[in-house]
């Protein structure tokens, strides 16, 4: 499938499906007497916040969650597309890649991805964001959330080379607010004991989804091949034409 196709594809098919898609949720919304409409109704069931919860969130970063950024080597970044959905992005590196500059500010330097850039194409239309850091082996996380923006400075384009490549960017987040996020859904996922990880010889590899869900030309090995030499940070994956293939499958997987 040549790269005209693929975009001819996403062109057609995004719009019209997530018509269909939108219409029928709100069609079950409306025929589900249930469905919660205002917070009193949610609070009716769940009980009100309880002041040590409520209390936890600061509008800074403070030393504990300035050590907590500096162990995590992994953190999900979500922002809002102009489409109105939301978007979630892993980024990963050494611990202690995301920098402290300030008591309001992180930098977050640009690594080699996918080449889709949905986040960073997000924020130039809604500067709002929100982080979630992990740390692996420790169950409690913490949140973050403020707006960002995305800069050339080359201050700061210098203070993060990998390999002694300097990153194309950075983004710049002001922090609105963060709190340490409780142990409780990772303990009961057993996120962090091997003995409880499921099975998962039956779930598809990467290589697979994209193969299937972007009605590639592709056979799965070669794609798998494309996916290992993007891995060691061969240009390869960063091309524009397999650029076009991962914007393609993962547009699918959305459509679902």
């Amino acid at each position: 499938m040549s790269p005209h196709t693929v975009r001819t594809l996403i062109r057609y098919l995004q719009p019209n499906v997530w018509r269909r898609f939108r219409s029928g949720t709100k069609a079950v919304e409306h025929a589900d007497p249930k469905v919660l409409t205002t917070i009193t109704q949610l609070r009716g069931i769940v009980g009100p916040v309880g002041e040590k919860v409520a209390n936890k969130t600061i509008d800074h970063i403070d030393g504990i969650c300035a050590t907590f950024i500096a162990a995590s080597p992994y953190l999900i970044l979500a922002t809002r597309g102009q489409d109105g959905l939301l978007d979630l992005s892993p980024k990963g590196d050494p611990a202690g890649f995301v920098a402290v500059l300030d008591r309001q500010t992180l930098a977050i330097p640009d690594r080699l991805g996918n080449g889709r850039f949905d986040s960073y194409e997000n924020l130039i239309s809604d500067s709002a964001l929100a982080l979630i850091f992990l740390i692996p082996g420790h169950s409690d996380t913490l949140r973050v959330a403020g707006h960002g923006h995305i800069t050339c400075n080359p201050t700061l384009l210098a203070r993060y080379p990998v390999n002694g490549k300097e990153p194309r960017f950075v983004l710049v987040v002001k922090v609105r607010e963060a709190f340490l996020h409780c142990a409780k859904s990772a303990v009961r996922a057993g996120l962090w004991r091997p003995d409880t990880w499921p099975n998962t010889s039956q779930v598809a590899s990467l290589a697979q989804a994209m193969v299937a869900h972007g009605k590639l030309a592709l056979g799965v090995d070669e794609m798998q091949e494309i996916i290992e030499k993007g891995s060691r940070k061969s240009p390869l994956l960063n091309s524009p034409a397999i650029a076009n293939l991962v914007r393609a499958a993962q547009s699918f997987d959305r459509l679902g």
